[in-house]
C-alpha cells in the first residue's frame, strides 16, 4: 500500500471515528492496532500469502466504532451494525463484528444476549485485525503470553476463549 493512500484511509477512518463520538483513547488505540495488523499483512505478503493490505488498514481503524455507543463486549456487534448503517462495506463490517477476542461462537453470542450467530474470524484479513487487536494494550504492544494472560485474568483459566486466542496466534503469525 502506497503511503499516500495510506495516509488518506487513515485521514478519513480518524473523522469517522471522531465524527460518531469515539474519544481519543479509542482513536489512539484504532491506529496502533492498525500500525500492527499493517505490519502482520505485510509479512504475509513478503511470505506470499497475499492479504488485502488497505481492507486490513481500514478494518484496523474502524474496528472500535462500536466503543462510541458502548466499551462491552457487544461493542463488535454495535459497531458493524453502525458500520453498515453508514454504508460501509460488508467486508470492514465482518472485520468490526469478529474483531472481539478471538471471536465468539453463536452459542457465547446467545448468552452475552447477541443475535446467535458466529462472530469468529474467518477471512485472514478478520484474522490479522483480531490478533492485531489482542495484542496492543492501550497503544502499547504486548506479546502473546501477555495477551494470554490477560485473557485468563478476564475470563478464567479454562475460558474456551483461550485456546482460540493461542490458534489465532498460530494462524496468523504461522506457529505452532
Amino acid at each position: 500500500m502506497e503511503g499516500e493512500d495510506k495516509e488518506r484511509i487513515k485521514r478519513e477512518c480518524i473523522k469517522l471515528l471522531r465524527e460518531v463520538g469515539c474519544n481519543k483513547a479509542v482513536v489512539r488505540h484504532c491506529v496502533a492496532v492498525a500500525e500492527l495488523a499493517l505490519e502482520i499483512a505485510v509479512n504475509h505478503n513478503v511470505n506470499s500469502n497475499v492479504v488485502d493490505e488497505e481492507l486490513i488498514y481500514t478494518g484496523a481503524l474502524l474496528h472500535d466504532l462500536g466503543r462510541a455507543r458502548t466499551h462491552g463486549v457487544k461493542h463488535g456487534f454495535v459497531g458493524g451494525e453502525l458500520a453498515r448503517e453508514l454504508g460501509l462495506p460488508e467486508t470492514v463490517v465482518r472485520i468490526i463484528q469478529r474483531h472481539v477476542g478471538a471471536g465468539i461462537t453463536a452459542g457465547e453470542a446467545e448468552v452475552m444476549g447477541l443475535p446467535a450467530m458466529d462472530f469468529i474470524p474467518e477471512t485472514m484479513e478478520e484474522k490479522i485485525v483480531a490478533h492485531a487487536d489482542n495484542l496492543i494494550d492501550g497503544t502499547r504492544r504486548t506479546g502473546i503470553e501477555e495477551a494470554i494472560a490477560g485473557l485468563k485474568a478476564k475470563l478464567g483459566k479454562t475460558h474456551p476463549s483461550i485456546n482460540r486466542a493461542i490458534a489465532l496466534h498460530e494462524a496468523v503469525m504461522g506457529e505452532g
